[in-house]
């Protein structure tokens, strides 16, 4: 499976030196990317934010997608736009660590193609040269990007029969689900995402809906973001436990690893943790 990057939005931090926010205070989000990021401005990939944002809109800020640590991940808050700068309150005391972070704009339209150019460099050498059955469409908001990501595999030789496996990732795809659900082979519940797009109380209805539509069409669902404290940690949570075990029970067909295994400190027993839970509620359902 090859995992597009999509219209993700990043913080660039080229001097890799650790930046820390204080709540309260201000901070700017520039699309200068020749500035240096530094705890009162943060250089960003994309010029159209300022576009994009209001007042009082939501922004989230963090490394490795999003862990939720809010000592390592940042909430904002725009308080104005200037040109082409967007001006925040910060919400949290956080440090940020690293060269990149992504950025997600709560239930906020970004102005870029869910199938990106680098997307379409990357399939047309790696994607055909080791024969990918899956692509993982990230951000994917309506049937028609399905539609356009299989066009473009169709023209690449061998591709022509991988299946795409929608990512569900935002509000705007949430709306379209209904037809999104009909346009692509399986679909992939991207809860980190979802999680600062929804609020936390609505989280588990969209799961639960989602997963009884796939169920019904007969299409593989894939839910993502179980066991986050595995990253650094030997056991799961007994939160996260029932968590998996209720998302076999709601119906998933597969549990999606990522940071636990990606950079995680235990990848081979997240794997074998996830793995039991998954076959002992097997076992009893």
């Amino acid at each position: 499976m090859l995992d597009t990057v999509g219209p993700e939005l990043q913080v660039v931090n080229k001097s890799e030196k650790a930046i820390s926010l204080e709540a309260d205070a201000t901070v700017i989000l520039t699309p200068d990317e020749g500035q240096e990021a530094s705890s009162n401005l943060l250089p960003i990939n994309f010029d159209g934010l300022s576009k994009a944002v209001k007042k009082g809109d939501t922004i989230f800020i963090g490394q490795y997608l999003f862990t939720g640590s809010e000592t390592t991940s940042v909430w904002l808050e725009v308080s104005e736009v200037q040109g082409n700068d967007v001006v925040c309150v910060i919400k949290n005391t956080a440090t940020l660590t690293g060269a990149l972070f992504t950025l997600h704009a709560s239930q906020v339209r970004i102005e870029l193609p869910t199938l990106s150019d680098k997307d379409k460099e990357v399939i047309s050498s790696w994607g055909v040269k080791n024969k990918i059955d899956f692509l993982s469409l990230s951000y994917t908001r309506h049937a028609e990007d399905v539609r356009h990501a299989r066009e473009f595999l169709s023209k690449q030789g061998d591709l022509y029969q991988t299946q795409i496996f929608a990512k569900i990732e935002n509000i705007e795809g949430l709306n379209h689900f209904d037809e999104i659900l009909q346009e692509a082979d399986g679909i992939i519940l991207s809860r980190g995402n979802l999680g600062i797009d929804l609020p936390p109380e609505k989280v588990f209805l969209f799961q639960k809906a989602a997963l009884y539509k796939c169920n019904v069409a007969g299409k593989p669902a894939v839910v993502t973001r179980v066991v986050d404290s595995m990253t650094d940690n030997l056991r799961p949570t007994r939160a996260e436990a029932t968590d998996v075990a209720n998302a076999v029970l709601d119906g998933s067909d597969a549990i999606l690893l990522g940071a636990e295994t990606l950079r995680g400190l235990y990848p081979v027993e997240t794997i074998s943790t996830v793995g039991k839970i998954c076959a002992e509620v097997n076992s009893v359902s």
